[in-house]
C-alpha cells in the first residue's frame, strides 16, 4: 500500500526581484525515511528548506506537511516539524537538561519522561546536566536534535548538520538519525555536502541544481528483483569482440559493462561462452553517489 508523503512540494518557486532561486520543484518525501537533499553551491537547498519551515515566503506553488498547506494552515503544518537550520542555538550558561526544560515549557504536553526519553535517544545521558559551554560541537548538534524532536514531530529537517563535526561526531549523528527513524518513526530530511555520509545515511536523495530538481534516486539495494536493470560487468579475454557479439556495452580494459536485469545475466553469459569468449568473472558494477552526482551536475562543487 502506497503511504501518503509526509511532505509534498508542489511546483515550488522562489523569486527575489528578477532572480529565480528555486524553480518549479515538485517532490514527495515518504514517511519513515532519511531523505537526502544534495546540490552544488547556490543550487537552492537552503532556500527550499527555509520555505519548508516558513522562514521565507513561497513565490509560487505550495508545500504541504502531513496534508496541511504551509500557505493556508501554517500553524497546523509546522506543528509536525522539528528543524535545525544552520547551527542549533542554545543557552551555553545552562545545562543541556535546563535547555530542554526551557524549550519544553513553550510547548504543550512535553513531560519529564519525554525529556529523559530523547536524552537517551541521542546518547547524552552522561553529560546532560553539564553546562552546554563544555559540550563539543557534536554534542551540541545532538542536543539540538533532542530539542527538535521533543514534541514528536513527523518531520525533522536538518540543514548541513555535519558542518564542523569530526568523523566520530558525524558517525554518531548518522547512527542517531537512523535510530530516530526506526524507533520514533520520524522522517528526516537532511541536506549535506558530504556525499559519502549521505550514501551511508539516506534511503533516497533528491538532487537540485540551479534551483531545479534534476534527479531523485534510491540508495537502497535493488534486492533480487529480476525486473530491475543494473550495471553488470563481465571480465573476458576479448572484450571488443564480446561487445560486437552483444552489439553493445562499454569496454574498459578487460571489463565489458552492460545494463542488464538479473534474468538476462545467464543468457548473456551463455551467448559469450557459445561464441568462444572466455568469461573469467561476472560482477555488479556499482558507482558511488559521488560519481553519480558529478556526472549529473557536470562536476560542479557541492555545498
Amino acid at each position: 500500500m502506497q503511504l501518503e508523503p509526509v511532505v509534498r512540494l508542489e511546483g515550488v518557486t522562489k523569486r527575489v526581484s528578477s532572480r529565480t532561486l528555486v524553480e518549479n520543484v515538485t517532490l514527495d518525501i515518504p514517511p519513515g525515511q532519511v531523505y537526502g537533499f544534495l546540490g552544488p553551491n547556490g543550487a537552492g537547498k537552503t532556500t527550499t528548506i527555509r520555505m519548508m519551515v516558513g522562514l521565507t515566503s513561497i513565490s509560487q506553488g505550495d508545500i504541504k506537511i502531513c496534508g496541511y498547506s504551509i500557505k493556508e494552515h501554517f500553524e497546523k503544518a509546522v506543528a509536525n516539524v522539528g528543524a535545525i537550520v544552520e547551527n542549533p542555538e542554545m543557552y551555553k550558561f545552562l545545562s543541556g537538561y535546563q535547555n530542554l526544560r526551557h524549550f519544553a515549557r513553550m510547548m504543550k504536553g512535553i513531560t519529564d519522561e519525554r525529556i529523559e526519553e530523547v536524552v537517551r535517544l541521542v546518547g547524552l545521558g552522561n553529560r546532560i546536566h553539564d553546562k552546554v559551554r563544555t559540550y563539543s560541537l557534536g554534542m551540541r548538534q545532538r542536543l539540538g536534535v533532542a530539542q527538535a524532536i521533543l514534541h514528536r514531530p513527523k518531520l525533522l529537517i536538518l540543514d548541513e548538520p555535519t558542518n564542523g563535526l569530526d568523523p566520530q561526531g558525524i558517525r554518531e549523528l548518522r547512527d542517531y538519525l537512523r535510530r530516530l527513524c526506526r524507533e520514533e518513526g520520524t522522517t528526516v530530511f537532511v541536506s549535506s555536502h558530504l556525499l559519502s555520509e549521505m550514501e551511508l545515511m539516506c534511503d533516497n536523495v533528491a538532487i537540485i541544481q540551479n534551483g531545479r530538481l534534476i534527479d531523485v534516486r534510491s540508495l537502497k539495494n535493488g534486492g533480487d528483483s529480476g525486473a530491475e536493470a543494473a550495471e553488470t560487468g563481465f571480465t573476458v579475454d576479448d572484450p571488443e569482440r564480446a561487445a560486437a557479439i552483444l552489439q553493445g556495452g562499454t569496454v574498459q580494459g578487460s571489463l565489458l559493462t552492460l545494463r542488464l536485469t538479473r534474468d538476462q545475466i545467464p543468457e548473456v553469459n551463455a551467448r559469450l561462452v557459445q561464441a568462444g569468449i572466455k568469461v573469467y568473472g561476472i560482477q555488479a558494477v556499482t558507482r558511488s553517489l559521488e560519481d553519480q552526482f558529478l556526472e549529473m551536475t557536470g562536476g560542479d562543487p557541492i555545498g
